[in-house]
């Protein structure tokens, strides 16, 4: 049986460096790291590079090595400080696997008493892996060895697999791919510190660990390298020296440096950790190795150096670890608030479905209140955030709804006044009139028109209300509803989110659309199909007056012949009397202009078109904006989710919305486990946030 060294493990771990150690591997015991990334140590290392006897001599644990058999998958060593000698071996599956494989492979665990069975463990993981001859050759779960003691320190280190320069005929190129992924999967987590293990047996240029390690950390902050096999090297070669050149960080620089280490030759028999630390000592007080500080020699003086570098990345992680652990907190809180209390029985049902009203109508008054205070709202103006500004989404839509039925909305467009659908001189459309008064004529007076003359034209300059307005109604019910889908998916879960769609929300708002149509419909039958009506005398008649001045502005003719021909007067005096009767002429036109008495009607008739048109459309704009956008959409939206409504409702359709399924029931099983885990894991890192390490390597 393979006794515990204790005292190799303890140069890991000094009295004054106890406590946080032990807080942060409490953590890891609680499962923390399944949410947020830990300190740790991983070892890394091409094939057969010696990564795991380096990982033996660190822990002073014997593993089983053989040659030419590399680590097929990732291997956690975890070191706790328990009042029994043991040690447990069991498998961490990966996110990649089915919920089945998962279960299977967690199934597996075995309680060791000593280290004899180890072997036998180990090579039953393999199996339960599927990793076999004829198996695939490598894993991404990871299989946890657990050794606990009285004098263990608290500690995790990781083994991973060898990195494959090539494919062979027992290792395929996704082979290669997949241990690259692994290795670089862990590296990438900036709280690891990583031990690139380089061998002295071949050209560490060629190693691909180098390279890995200085993609994941280009500034080597948290990178040590190791070369092993320094026996192998030849005395006095270049090799020798260029290894030497590279141990004192002169090839390949590390802000961590580099470390040198002797290990066990397996080919050599079965050496005992004391055995190995002495052989160790042996070969580096002669050589070229005496020129290295005996700080970068033996594994005596890397488990010093590791214990600084570790205990250093720990306090200088804290208060990021306490930010990233309070985030994920806030997080898990919230989607556990969201999921409410258990609601297996039709009172907790209810009691659920009251509490989501009351929430979904303190958003809904806040946001058609304007009062956008509640972190609901958030601080980013980003547009699906923008949509649930809900009052200022309205406000916004009926303001262009007025500016483009403003500009769009006449049929016709007289002369230059543009927006129109059709254009139209003023004279063309004087002419215009003047056939609908033929067609039209009553018993009004010569000079005067008939009052229904300006209903059929008002229904022909409305004729695209109705597009407009349509289009106008339908937008803001759809801002309704992406409004609804928002506020309904933060108060309630997703099954009851679903659920409140189905049975509440979509009928509801597909009513409030046919409301708001059917009033619509009722606003513009009240402008095309009734005679005009308007009691806003001074603001109509003002409008008429102010049309007729513009239209009638135009000069006379004498004053417009005396202009032309730069002419004082048009008497019979003047010099151009010879040529032209001016005066005549002046006379002449003014007799035609007051003998045309049917055009004189039809610019009446369109003077109070012009203005009748303008009061009907500020009329119908309000309408639009009070009755069927306030009336019909926004104040019945209260109503939809109401406690009343709540209380209403049926036994069988609260159980349909706010039945707990399996999945939600597990979900908050799994929330509330996390949020205890990360609660504690705060409290914990907050206590150690403001510690400073001191002391050298």
């Amino acid at each position: 049986m393979v006794t515990f060294d204790s005292d190799a493990v303890n140069k890991l771990c000094s009295a004054d460096q106890l406590e946080l150690l032990d807080s942060i591997d409490r953590l890891r015991l609680q499962g923390i790291n399944n949410y947020v990334s830990l300190p740790q140590i991983i070892v890394c290392g091409d094939q057969s590079s010696g990564k795991s006897s380096v990982l033996e001599a660190i822990s002073g644990v014997s593993f089983p090595v053989q040659s030419n058999l590399c680590t097929r998958f990732p291997t956690e060593l975890v070191l706790r400080r328990a009042p029994h000698i043991g040690a447990s071996v069991s498998i961490v599956p990966h996110e990649s696997r089915s919920d089945s494989e998962q279960v299977a492979l967690r199934s597996f665990s075995e309680r060791l008493p000593g280290f004899d069975s180890l072997p036998a463990v180990i090579e039953a993981a393999k199996l339960a892996m599927g990793i076999s001859t004829h198996g695939k050759a490598f894993s991404k779960d990871i299989l946890r060895v657990e050794i606990t003691g009285p004098d263990r320190p608290h500690l995790t280190i990781v083994d991973l697999p060898g990195l494959i320069h090539a494919e062979t005929k027992n290792q395929t190129l996704s082979d290669v791919e997949l241990i690259k992924e692994v290795v670089q999967g862990y590296m990438k987590e900036q709280r690891c510190i990583i031990l690139a293990v380089v061998s002295a047996k071949n050209d560490f240029s060629n190693q691909v660990v180098l390279q890995l390690a200085r993609a994941a950390d280009p500034t080597g902050d948290r990178t040590l390298g190791v070369i092993t096999k320094p026996d192998t090297l030849t005395a006095g070669a270049a090799s020798e020296a260029l290894y030497v050149s590279l141990a004192k960080n002169q090839e390949v620089e590390f802000r961590l440096g580099w470390h040198v280490l002797r290990n066990t030759d397996s080919e050599k028999g079965t050496w005992s950790l004391a055995e190995r630390d002495n052989e160790e000592v042996v070969f580096f007080q002669s050589g070229v190795w005496t020129q290295l500080p005996q700080l970068s020699l033996g594994i005596d003086k890397l488990r010093g150096r590791l214990s600084k570098v570790l205990l250093r990345q720990i306090a200088s992680e804290l208060p990021g670890l306490v930010e990233e652990i309070d985030g994920k907190f806030s997080a898990c809180e919230s989607k556990l608030m969201r999921l409410g209390a258990p609601r297996a029985t039709g009172h907790e049902q209810r009691l659920y479905l009251f509490h989501l009203s009351q929430s979904f109508l303190t958003l809904l008054k806040a946001a058609t209140d304007a009062s956008y205070t509640d972190p609901f709202f958030g601080i980013s103006k980003a547009e699906h955030e923008y949509q649930g500004h809900f009052r200022a989404v309205v406000q916004n839509l009926n303001q262009g709804f007025a500016s483009t039925i403003s500009v769009r909305g006449h049929y016709w467009a007289i002369e230059e006044a543009g927006g129109g659908h059709e254009r139209m001189s003023r004279s063309n459309f004087i002419s215009h009139i003047e056939e609908l008064m033929k067609k039209t004529r009553g018993r009004e007076l010569p000079g005067t028109f008939n009052p229904m003359i300006v209903a059929e034209l008002f229904v022909e300059q409305s004729r695209p209300w109705e597009f407009i307005v349509s289009r106008h109604v339908k937008s803001v019910w759809d801002a309704a509803c992406r409004f609804l889908h928002m506020v309904v998916d933060h108060v309630a879960d997703g099954s009851a989110y679903r659920a409140l769609q189905e049975e509440i929300f979509d009928p509801s708002m597909k009513d409030i659309l046919k409301s708001m149509t059917e009033k619509t419909k009722e606003l513009l039958n009240q402008h095309q199909n009734f005679h005009p009506i308007t009691y806003n005398d001074h603001y109509f008649l003002d409008l008429v007056q102010k049309t007729r001045r513009e239209r009638e502005s135009t000069k006379e003719p004498k004053d417009i012949l005396k202009e032309f021909f730069n002419v004082a007067s048009l008497s019979s005096t003047n010099r151009l009397k010879e040529y032209y009767d001016l005066a005549e002429l002046a006379e002449e036109l003014t007799k035609n202009r007051k003998l045309d008495m049917s055009h004189h009607a039809a610019n009446e008739a369109l003077d109070c078109l012009d203005a009748y048109y303008k009061v009907a459309l500020k009329r119908f704009i309000d309408d639009v904006a009070v009755q069927v956008v306030e009336g019909k959409l926004v104040s019945a939206l209260e109503n939809i989710l109401s406690p009343v409504n709540v209380w209403r409702m049926s036994d069988d359709l609260v159980s349909r919305i706010a039945g707990e399924s399996e999945e939600s029931r597990l979900t908050r099983e799994q929330l509330a486990k996390q949020l205890g885990v990360l609660k504690s894991g705060l409290e914990t890192c907050k206590k150690f946030a403001n510690l400073r390490i001191r002391g050298g390597e």
